[in-house]
């Protein structure tokens, strides 16, 4: 696993929460350029911070042990919990696929798995989200953001 992290000194770590006005969103990619990859195939998880005022790319995170996506997996390696460790601290995560057992683990991990029923570029996607922050965003990502600000203390 290679991790690219993008470090800007006037910006504080991000959290899941839309703080601010941010939050933080996965994408899985083969290219960096489509959200077109099943979590357990992805080569590249990308994570944006994204809010109503515009979205950047804040880490990419390559994996080396990526599922053929044909049903057959080397059990004895754990692609999965790589992909969560990836993923932690993010509200949100776009995949074309997902497995029932796989996508479990990712909510338990208090991430909301999207399933996206074809690929789309990702500038699209952001674009998309960054619309639905300035206005109303839709039932379900309302209760993720309730949900989510009531993680943060006086100190925060």
């Amino acid at each position: 696993m290679r991790r690219l992290r993008l470090v800007d000194d006037g910006v504080a770590e991000f959290r899941p929460a839309v703080k601010g006005g941010h939050m933080r969103i996965a994408i899985a990619t083969q290219d960096m350029k489509l959200a077109d990859a099943h979590f357990a195939s992805a080569r590249t998880l990308a994570l944006y911070d994204i809010s109503s005022g515009g979205h950047r790319l804040v880490e990419a995170v390559q994996f080396d042990q990526c599922s053929g996506e044909d049903g057959q997996h080397d059990d004895g390696f754990d692609r999965v919990g790589l992909r969560l460790d990836a993923i932690r601290g993010c509200a949100m995560l776009f995949v074309t696929g997902i497995g029932g057992p796989a996508a479990a683990r990712v909510v338990n991990q208090r991430v909301h798995p999207v399933k996206l029923s074809v690929p789309e570029p990702i500038p699209a996607l952001l674009d998309r989200l960054q619309r639905s922050l300035q206005g109303t965003p839709p039932p379900w990502m309302r209760k993720l953001i309730a949900a989510d600000s009531q993680d943060f203390t006086a100190e925060d």
